[in-house]
């Protein structure tokens, strides 16, 4: 079998994070992320689910996913995944979709998964320079050109991305963006909703694609990460954002990401002390 390998580099000057799989057995489960996706499968099979669709991935496949996008992953086949993929805050998004279309709007990926070999190339072309640290003017043209190409393809307003969701949920969710640090228990959530906890749990995982809980876990782990980045200490993370210890804290973290918090942390440049 494929030796694992998993490498992560965060670019200051693009703003984005590169991710490099390789020799990958581990299954994702359902979740989302406060953030864009734009992947690239380099080789072996998987099956995805996102958005209520089944998805057989396999070389050349490109990976789309808006923020909020629900979606998890598994192994088909014997042989093991090698990935690569970039991560882009909303912020950045914006400010790349001003540049490609002259209008500042968040944008979204009206699909998940596309074949390009245009894009497939460009993205190798760019993740490559990220990873290397090389090509500085080359980098930031390849970034967005790439983006070009999608929004050109595949892109639309980003509230078109998001299904409809009823007052009621959008209650739910913000009691638990609000309280993410708290213990929460599904009453507390039905009270602030205005839902009994059948109605509540049937119609949140409709709207959402997760569960309430995945939800809330979902929103500690993105939490977190900002955390990591600005040099917080895996534990203090860990406490800062609700998590009962920090081997579940662990758990979770590298269940969604694919990473060890100590290692996502270590992508970013130590905070300096007179830029506090």
């Amino acid at each position: 079998m494929k030796k694992e390998t998993r490498t992560a580099v965060y670019d200051e000057e693009l703003r984005i994070e590169a991710y490099r799989f390789e020799g990958i057995v581990q299954p994702f489960p359902n979740h989302f992320h406060g953030h864009y996706v734009i992947g690239l499968v380099e080789a072996g099979q998987r099956v995805l689910f996102c958005r209520d669709r089944e998805y057989a991935l396999e070389k050349g496949s490109i990976l789309l996913f808006n923020p909020g996008d629900s979606h998890a992953c598994l192994q088909s086949g014997g042989e093991t995944f090698d990935y690569r993929g970039l991560n882009i805050s909303r912020e950045v998004m914006l400010d790349l979709a001003e540049e490609v279309t002259g209008r500042r709007e968040l944008p979204g990926f009206s699909k998940n998964v596309i074949y390009d070999e245009e894009a497939g190339g460009c993205l190798c072309l760019l993740h490559e320079m990220v990873m290397t640290g090389t090509g500085d003017l080359g980098k930031e043209e390849a970034l967005l050109f790439l983006i070009s190409l999608l929004l050109q393809n595949c892109g639309q307003p980003f509230d078109r991305c998001s299904p409809e969701c009823r007052t009621e949920i959008e209650k739910a969710c913000g009691y638990m963006e609000m309280h993410f640090k708290e213990r929460i228990y599904l009453d507390q959530i039905c009270r602030c909703a205005g839902l009994s906890k059948s109605t509540l749990l049937r119609a949140f995982t409709k709207s959402k694609g997760v569960t309430p809980y995945r939800y809330l876990e979902t929103i500690r782990i993105n939490e977190a990460k900002k955390l990591l980045a600005e040099g917080m200490t895996p534990l203090e993370a860990a406490i800062e954002t609700g998590f009962s210890d920090q081997s579940h804290f662990s758990n979770y973290f590298n269940q969604f990401i694919g990473l060890t918090p100590g290692i996502y942390r270590e992508i970013f440049p130590p905070v300096r002390l007179d830029a506090l």
